[in-house]
């Protein structure tokens, strides 16, 4: 009986560190980065000194919880910036942040901040930057992205897709591969107007989702 207790012991400080992860994850996604840690204690179903234990920082709790997607959105850089074609990897990178970004708001809010402390995120935020601005001026020199880009014009992109607000989850997505889609059309040097995704219904502040009658 003694000789199991440790390994029960582990079991439950595992169990209890995710389940404080978990909820970390989904207060931050849903109510940004000033959710109190009590909160996610509460949350979780642990005490605040069982949280301290295992995170004794909120800069430790927010590293940790959103490893997954700083890790995700190096990825995404990577990948657009092996493609030999630089506006296509300029393209892909640009939609899929978006996107990892439309799910996630707290991760958005991390990784656009200067929260203090948070070593990897600004490293994560710093890497992204170098990477996207060698793509982009490899995408001027073969003449698809405009001129007169610049690197805050990224951030302002971040920056809107962060504030889109749909009826569901799904329909969040949907919004942002659409906003994508229109914010690679005006970055194009020679814009081709190819076809846009399919629009989303958004919620429009104190009236609902709207329906314009394009939307079955």
């Amino acid at each position: 009986m003694t000789d199991r207790l440790p390994h029960a012991l582990r079991s439950d400080a595992l169990d209890n560190r995710e389940r404080i992860l978990d909820a970390a994850r989904a207060l931050f996604s849903a109510d940004g980065l000033d959710v109190p840690l009590r909160e996610v204690a509460r949350r979780a179903g642990v005490g605040p000194a069982t949280l301290y234990r295992h995170f004794p920082t909120k800069r430790t709790l927010l590293a940790e919880a959103f490893a997954d997607q700083l890790h995700a959105c190096r990825a995404i850089v990577d990948e657009g910036c092996a493609d030999p074609d630089p506006w296509r990897g300029l393209c892909l990178v640009i939609e899929r942040i978006c996107e990892l970004h439309a799910r996630d708001r707290g991760f958005t809010e991390a990784f656009l901040s200067a929260y203090p402390g948070a070593e990897d995120l600004a490293a994560g935020r710093a890497y992204t930057v170098r990477a996207v601005a060698g793509l982009a001026r490899r995408a001027k020199e073969a003449g698809r992205l405009r001129s007169d880009f610049v690197l805050d014009d990224l951030i302002l992109v971040l920056m809107a897709n962060k504030g889109i607000r749909a009826a569901s989850a799904a329909s969040q997505v949907k919004a942002s591969r659409r906003f994508a889609g229109l914010v690679i059309q005006a970055f194009e040097a020679c814009p081709r107007h190819a076809p846009l995704p399919p629009a989303a219904r958004l919620a429009s502040a104190g009236r609902g989702p709207v329906d314009d009658g394009s939307t079955p």
